[in-house]
């Protein structure tokens, strides 16, 4: 195996499918072969809501703004994101994201995970008027 590797992410499939209407995931970690690095492409439809959020055992992640608008769900907490704010999350923080009138699609970056993966979902409530 060669010391590098180009991955377009629009050229990666959609690993979300129907599971989540109005949200497209796209996964590059195995693509680029990568031990500790995990990129992805998330792009959630206008005004889309997560009604479930997810956390992590162990995998910090950070969060890329580029393009659209939205706020995010952090342990209770909304913040605002706009383009090409960053947003580094510790693995056990619970988020989930909002998104904006004209949607929100950003690129995750997550650092090594257990083979066997450490996500979990978990559930959020936003706060009155979200």
């Amino acid at each position: 195996m060669a010391d590098f590797a180009v991955v377009n992410l629009q050229d990666l499939p959609d690993s979300v499918g129907e599971r989540a209407p109005g949200v497209e995931g796209r996964f590059a970690r195995s693509a680029l072969g990568s031990r500790d690095l995990g990129i992805s492409l998330w792009r959630y439809g206008p005004d889309y809501r997560s009604e479930t959020g997810h956390r992590h055992g162990e995998q910090e992640e950070a969060y890329v703004v580029v393009g659209g608008s939205g706020r995010i769900l952090l342990d209770g907490e909304v913040r605002e994101l706009v383009q090409w704010d960053v947003v580094r999350v510790a693995p056990q923080v619970v988020r989930a994201f909002h998104a904006g009138p004209d949607g929100l699609e950003l690129v995750a970056v997550g650092g090594p995970k257990p083979e066997e993966g450490d996500g979990s979902l978990a559930a959020v409530e936003w706060p009155e008027g979200e």
